[in-house]
């Protein structure tokens, strides 16, 4: 799109026009009161940022189709003290991306050093926006971002931050979060990130591909799983299942494998609609993927999750010895691009990189 500029310049009096970043206030329902910023690539991808909920993705769109799923309350307040049991359900609007984390990721937990809730804390945190910049295609510059800050944060206690850059480049179907997580504390804290993306209706529908290679695979089970899923990396949506009723779910946390420059790649593909989604991040960074099935009747959604760990929460990764520690000062990067997909030989060229 670069090699547009001449032709724009003369014929835009304002980027609004073609794309770039909005930002608004919520102002009915059970969101009111929360800030957003809606990003406009101009390519048929517009996704809306939500900066009281630790800058998640809500809605995203490719032209007419939506990509998220989205949970029957949408986006809520944030409720930083929904930080035990299963109260992170209460506020879990679905959408794109919802962070977990910093501290901890998985099911409600406890030991002698804590008590802990689903997923942690870092979704009901606001933002403290730093920067907007907007794309000026007159000038040549097509990229826009908005980066924020988001403080986990008590005293006596671990103090996490997390800096979050959300790039994206007018022509482009292509989002990209660059994290950094750094310990602003005093002493050592525990640090578990999950990428909960969530894909729903019409991407994800009944003969849609979850498309990854894992190294190794292992399903959770309870008693109302009912997963049907093959040891095959190319799975398929299933139709409505009524076993995903209620509490019932599948999840499969994958040891994902890398290509030679070390990234992992994945994604989900409808070749009804003929859109294709990736996920690419480095397998340093993010070296598990967690696949949470939910093909209940009305909510039918599809969990594909980059992360640090398996969601397995805090206190047992202490016990194996994989739990993350970031001494004081120190900060580890994290890099998730998403792609949406729509023609056949860039759709192959995804599959050919799992």
């Amino acid at each position: 799109m670069e090699s547009q500029v001449e032709i724009w310049s003369d014929k835009l009096s304002n980027v609004s026009q073609v794309g770039g970043i909005e930002t608004a206030v919520l102002d009915n329902g059970l969101g009111r009161g929360v800030r957003i910023a809606w990003i406009n690539t101009g390519s048929g991808l517009r996704f809306k940022v939500v900066i009281d909920r630790a800058m998640d993705i809500a809605d995203a769109f490719y032209n007419q189709y939506s990509l998220a799923w989205l949970n029957h309350s949408g986006i809520t307040t944030p409720q930083p003290f929904s930080h035990k049991g299963l109260d992170w359900l209460r506020t879990f609007g679905g959408g794109l991306i919802t962070t977990c984390g910093l501290s901890h990721v998985g099911g409600p937990d406890q030991d002698e050093l804590g008590e802990r809730g689903l997923h942690g804390m870092i979704s009901n945190i606001p933002a403290e926006i730093e920067s907007i910049i907007q794309p000026d295609p007159a000038r040549g510059i097509f990229t826009m971002s908005i980066t924020g800050v988001i403080k986990q944060t008590q005293i006596f206690g671990p103090s996490l931050e997390l800096r979050r850059t959300i790039t994206a480049t007018l022509g482009k179907t292509t989002i990209h979060i660059h994290d950094e997580v750094i310990n602003r504390g005093n002493i050592a804290a525990p640090h578990m990130l999950i990428y909960h993306c969530n894909f729903g209706w019409p991407l994800a529908d009944e003969g849609a591909f979850l498309l990854y290679r894992d190294q190794k695979s292992i399903q959770e089970t309870n008693e109302n799983n009912d997963t049907g899923v093959s040891t095959d990396h190319f799975k398929k949506c299933p139709a409505v299942l009524e076993a995903h009723n209620g509490s019932g779910e599948s999840v499969d946390f994958i040891d994902i494998a890398a290509n030679k420059e070390g990234n992992c790649f994945c994604g989900i593909q409808n070749k009804k609609i003929g859109i294709a989604v990736s996920l690419k991040f480095p397998k340093n960074q993010l070296p598990w993927l967690t696949s949470w099935q939910h093909f209940a009747k009305g909510e039918y959604v599809t969990g594909i999750e980059p992360g640090t760990n398996p969601p397995i929460g805090q206190a047992k990764a202490r016990k194996e010895g994989t739990l993350l520690f970031l001494e004081p000062a120190e900060s580890r990067h994290y890099d998730l691009e998403l792609n949406v997909l729509t023609n056949e030989n860039s759709i192959q060229s995804f599959i050919n990189n799992l």
